[in-house]
């Protein structure tokens, strides 16, 4: 058994708020890091202790593993927690943790390595006997060789960076025309995400649902899932509502890819949370599409129906512990649905929409719960994810608990920044969902009716631009409060569109 007293959490906003509540249930201290875009941050305030870590940008503070792993030891930490995003699946950090002799809460180093490169996740999942979707063994190096497989499997096909995730270094082909361009993007936008330009090939599943199975193992062997989770309600790429149980799913069905969650785990001697995921077609097939090595912003879904704490259970295996449950102790009770609100502008191709909140409202009452970070007189910077909060629900049925969320966001109130409530709210109402008729293509195939009266005539290729001048922006930031730039800082703080920033 190791003994943990105090945890560093290695994030910021609500997932850091969400651990640190579970720590303190478990009479252990907690350390905050905050950069200078969130030193008025509710995490900072919730924590037994909160140190600077370093500027806005996350490269230089959430991402910057020599002054974490610093601040770790002089604060005593017995273990890091990551959350997720940031450094939750960076091998270099858990190893790091693990010669400092800091726990890292999660798997190890190897196991996020070969996870975290979708290559060779492929491969494993295949020696494993879990199916996955047809395409390439290895990465294409050439174009001559990516012409090639894709000649073998047939259009359409999914391009995907190796190291990707978010929907980044991912580009959909249906033409032979598309092929070069497609190929020529996503290695570039790989090597910009993850300074890694590999890809992979993969056949294009035309319709699918996105299912993934929660799992939890220990170092002694023992692993279960908490069944599945519906992800498919998405915009480009990027979850925004899951529930569980899944509309889609059979007994057979959930039995069958439970097991291979399961196996896949016990194939890489996975330790800690994970999530297997799954693409499923319209005729049941499923196919493995990736494992994430940490914990996954919908799990409270997955603890509202079993009754589980997945951060208590991913403290407990860091510190030596069994699992204190079977396969056969776990059931669903009810139905449990997630809204990921944002802030951003859902009526015009969900554009971020930073700003400082004026007023909010969160809803109360049965079988809800919010799990956020922003308060009346806060901030969103431009730094980071513009998720303001998660809203949970939970009901005796899956009608119920539709219902009930649309309450909890009639009641959700929010003044200063735009928000995706009101889309959130049309998606609840609307036919298709309410009668689980939806796969991915959801928000596409519904466009007309979810969005709304403004102007939405925002392109791909405006997003591209309004992402590159934010980079731009945080860069301009950096410089501007550099040594190099000090003599000329007063005469440019006159300046008030560059003193926003």
């Amino acid at each position: 058994m190791k003994i943990i007293k105090k945890i560093l959490v290695a994030n910021r906003g609500e997932i850091a708020i969400r651990i640190m509540r579970t720590c303190r249930e478990l009479g252990i201290d907690t350390v905050a890091i905050y950069s200078d875009a969130d030193r008025t941050s509710l995490h900072v305030r919730y924590a037994h202790e909160a140190y600077y870590v370093g500027k806005s940008p996350s490269t230089e503070s959430y991402l910057n593993i020599d002054k974490i792993i610093k601040i770790a030891r002089s604060s005593q930490s017995d273990a890091v927690h990551p959350g997720y995003g940031f450094l939750s699946e960076n091998s270099s950090f858990a190893r790091r943790c693990t010669e400092e002799g800091i726990i890292f809460i999660g798997p190890s180093p190897e196991v996020i390595e070969q996870m975290g490169d979708k290559i060779e996740a492929r491969k494993a999942m295949t020696e494993a006997g879990i199916p996955v979707v047809p395409g390439t063994e290895g990465s294409i190096n050439t174009e001559e060789e990516a012409l090639e497989a894709i000649e073998k499997i047939g259009l359409p096909v999914m391009i995907k960076a190796s190291a990707g995730g978010g929907g980044k270094g991912m580009r959909l082909v249906h033409t032979k025309d598309q092929i070069l361009p497609g190929i020529r993007a996503a290695r570039s936008e790989a090597l910009s995400a993850f300074n890694d330009d590999a890809i992979y090939i993969e056949k294009y599943i035309g319709s699918p649902h996105h299912i993934e199975f929660q799992v939890l193992a220990d170092e002694h062997g023992n692993a279960v899932h908490l069944f599945e989770r519906e992800c498919s309600i998405q915009r480009r790429h990027q979850k925004m509502i899951e529930e569980t149980p899944s509309p889609l799913m059979t007994e057979e069905l959930r039995e069958t890819m439970g097991q291979h969650a399961v196996e896949a785990a016990k194939a890489v001697k996975y330790t800690g949370a994970g999530t297997i995921e799954f693409l499923v077609d319209d005729d049941l097939n499923f196919y493995f599409l990736e494992m994430n090595t940490r914990l996954q912003v919908e799990h409270p879904i997955t603890e509202r129906v079993t009754g589980i704490d997945l951060v208590k259970e991913q403290i407990l295996v860091a510190m030596g512990q069994k699992l204190s449950f079977k396969q056969e102790d776990l059931s669903q009770r009810g139905h449990s649905i997630e809204c990921r609100v944002y802030a951003e502008d859902s009526d015009n191709n969900f554009m971020p929409s930073p700003g400082k909140i004026h007023k909010i409202s969160q809803p109360l009452g049965l079988g809800v719960r919010t799990d956020g970070y922003v308060y009346e007189g806060y901030e969103i910077p431009i730094y980071y994810d513009p998720m303001i909060s998660k809203l949970i629900v939970w009901g005796k049925t899956r009608e119920e608990a539709i219902r009930r969320m649309q309450r909890a966001l009639y009641e959700y109130k929010i003044t200063g920044v735009k928000t995706s409530l009101k889309f959130l709210e049309r998606i609840m109402r609307s036919k298709d969902f309410f009668e689980g008729n939806y796969n991915t293509h959801f928000i596409e195939k519904n466009a007309e009716e979810l969005m709304g009266t403004t102007n939405n005539d925002t392109t791909i290729e405006d997003m591209v631009i309004i992402s590159t001048y934010i980079d731009f922006v945080e860069k301009l930031s950096r410089f501007y409060d550099s040594k190099e730039f000090a003599p000329a800082q007063n005469r440019w703080k006159k300046i008030p569109y560059l003193n926003h920033f």
